[in-house]
C-alpha cells in the first residue's frame, strides 16, 4: 500500500479562529457575485468591525477597482494583525470532515486536505493526479497572482471533485456520533448551515490513506497515468496558486536551496476541499447559451451537420425542455424566425461523452465565420454569446428578436472524468456547481509564509 504522501496528499496545518462566530467570520467566495455590489456591501454589514475572511480576500466585483492596491495591502496588514494579535487558535495538524447543509435543504460533505501542486496540473490534455475540469484563461492568473504573491496566509474555496461511486475517503471517514466539532454554526446571506471534524488520530489518517489507495487503483486510466482528483471549482484560484510556486521554485533553485527545502516549502502547497462527485448534495447543472445577431436556422443546420443527430420541431417551452431534460445529449433552440413566428427546435443526438464538450467547439466555430461576415457588413451587428444559469432566463431570450436560446442536457456525472480525460478540459462555463449560495465558505486558513 502507498503512503498518504505519494498521492500528493497531505494532512494539512489548519488555522481557526480563537472564537468563532461563523456569520461573521466566514464569507462566500470571492468570484461569486461579481456583478453584484450590494451584496458584499451587505456582507460588509454583517461583518462590522469584527475578524472576518471578508477582510483577508478580494471580492472580484473590486478586481478591476482603481483602489485595487490599496485594497491589497490592507489585506496584508490584516493577515499580519490576525496572525500576530491572537484571531487564531494554535494550528490544528488535522484534516477536517465538514457538512455543509445549504439553504436549498442539500447535505454536501467534504475533506479539507493539503495537495502539493507538482502533482497538479491545468494545461489541455495533462496526465497529472489533479486535473483542470474547464478551460483556463491564462489571462485571469496574474491580477490574482497579485494577491498570493507574498501573503502570509491562504484561505481556500478551491474544491476537488473525487471519482469515488463508493465513497470511501469522504462519507466514509465521517467521524462517529459524539465526536466534539471544532467548528459549527450557521453562515450569512442564505449560506445555510456547516460543521467540521478534525481527523488527526493515527487510526482516522490510516483509513485515509487506505481510501486514496483504493481510489487511486480504480482510476488508472489507460496510459498508465492516474486522475485522482478533478478541479470542480476554483480553478484560477488553483492555477495561480501552481504559478507562484513555480516563481517561488525557480527563486529557491536560483539560491541554491536544499531539496529538502524545495520539497517542504509551504507555497509549493495548496488546501482545498475535496468533494465526492457522486455526492447527493452536490448538483451539477448545465449553463445554457444565449446568442445575438446571427443566422439562427443557419447555426442549427451548421449544428446538426458537425454533431449528427435528427432536427424535431416541438410546439412550446415545455415540451423542448423535456425533451432536453430527459436526455444525454439533445440541445434545445428557442427563437424567432424571418416571419415572425416563434419556433422550438429540438437536434437529438447520439453523442456519448458530455454534450457540452462537443457543442461549444462547434458554436465557437460558427461564431468565428458570423463575426466575419458582420464586419465586412458595416450594417450588421457583431454576434455575441452568453452564459445563462436556468432554463427560464434562456426560453425567454429565445422569445426575443435577434437571438436564440440554446438549452443544454444536464451534466452526467458517470461520463465526467472520462470525458475530461480523453477529450482534455471542458469548454469555459460547462456546469456550475449548485447555485451561487452553496459555492464555498472562507472559514479554514494555513500559513504560506512565516512573519
Amino acid at each position: 500500500m502507498k503512503k498518504i504522501e505519494d498521492f500528493g496528499v497531505f494532512v494539512p496545518k489548519v488555522l481557526l479562529p480563537a472564537n468563532i462566530d461563523l456569520e461573521k467570520w466566514s464569507v462566500i467566495a470571492c468570484d461569486q457575485y461579481t456583478q453584484d455590489l450590494d451584496y458584499w456591501k451587505n456582507v460588509e454589514k454583517i461583518v462590522g468591525d469584527n475578524p472576518s475572511t471578508l477582510n483577508l480576500i478580494l471580492p472580484e466585483v473590486y478586481l478591476n477597482s482603481p483602489d485595487k492596491t490599496d485594497r491589497i495591502k490592507k489585506i496584508r496588514k490584516s493577515m499580519c494583525n490576525y496572525l500576530q494579535n491572537g484571531v487564531f487558535a494554535e494550528e490544528k495538524n488535522a484534516f477536517i470532515y465538514l457538512e455543509r447543509k445549504t439553504a436549498f435543504g442539500r447535505t454536501r460533505k467534504g475533506l479539507m486536505a493539503l495537495i502539493d501542486l507538482e502533482t497538479y496540473e491545468w494545461k489541455p490534455f495533462s496526465k497529472a493526479n489533479i486535473r483542470a475540469t474547464e478551460a483556463t484563461i491564462v489571462e485571469r492568473i496574474p491580477p490574482r497572482m497579485e494577491i498570493r504573491r507574498g501573503a502570509p496566509l491562504e484561505l481556500p474555496h478551491i474544491m476537488l471533485l473525487v471519482n469515488d461511486k463508493d465513497d470511501v475517503l469522504v462519507g466514509g471517514n465521517k467521524p462517529a456520533d459524539g465526536k466534539t466539532p471544532v467548528y459549527s454554526g450557521r453562515l450569512n446571506s442564505n449560506g445555510g448551515e456547516i460543521t467540521g471534524w478534525a481527523l488527526e488520530s493515527p487510526s482516522e489518517i490510516e483509513k485515509i490513506t487506505q481510501a486514496l489507495n483504493k481510489i487511486a487503483q480504480e482510476n488508472i486510466c489507460d496510459d498508465s497515468s492516474t486522475f485522482l482528483f478533478a478541479v470542480g471549482d476554483g480553478n484560477h484560484s488553483l492555477a495561480t496558486a501552481k504559478a507562484v510556486w513555480d516563481e517561488r521554485k525557480a527563486e529557491l533553485v536560483k539560491n541554491n536551496a536544499a531539496d529538502e527545502q524545495i520539497a517542504t516549502d509551504n507555497v509549493r502547497f495548496a488546501l482545498v476541499e475535496i468533494v465526492n462527485i457522486y455526492d447527493n448534495g452536490l448538483t451539477f447543472e448545465p449553463i445554457h447559451r444565449v446568442i445575438f445577431n446571427i443566422d439562427n436556422e443557419a447555426l442549427i443546420e451548421f449544428l446538426q451537420k458537425k454533431l449528427g443527430g435528427t432536427i424535431k420541431e416541438v410546439q412550446n417551452t415545455k415540451e423542448l425542455e423535456e425533451n432536453v431534460k430527459k436526455s444525454w445529449a439533445n440541445f434545445g433552440f428557442a427563437y424567432v424566425d424571418k416571419t415572425n413566428c416563434q419556433k422550438y427546435i429540438l437536434l437529438e443526438t447520439e453523442i456519448k461523452e458530455l454534450a457540452v464538450s462537443r457543442l461549444q467547439p462547434e458554436i465557437d466555430e460558427f461564431l468565428k465565420n458570423a463575426v466575419s461576415k458582420s464586419s465586412d457588413d458595416k450594417k450588421s451587428a457583431k454576434p455575441e454569446i452568453d452564459y445563462i444559469h436556468g432554463s427560464e432566463e434562456v426560453l425567454k431570450l429565445g422569445e426575443k428578436p435577434s437571438s436564440i436560446g440554446i438549452l443544454l442536457p444536464p451534466i452526467a456525472k458517470d461520463s465526467f472524468f472520462e470525458t475530461i480525460n480523453g477529450r482534455g478540459p471542458l469548454p469555459r462555463k460547462s456546469f456550475s456547481m449548485g447555485e451561487a449560495d452553496e459555492k464555498r465558505f472562507y472559514l479554514e486558513c494555513r500559513k504560506l509564509f512565516n512573519i
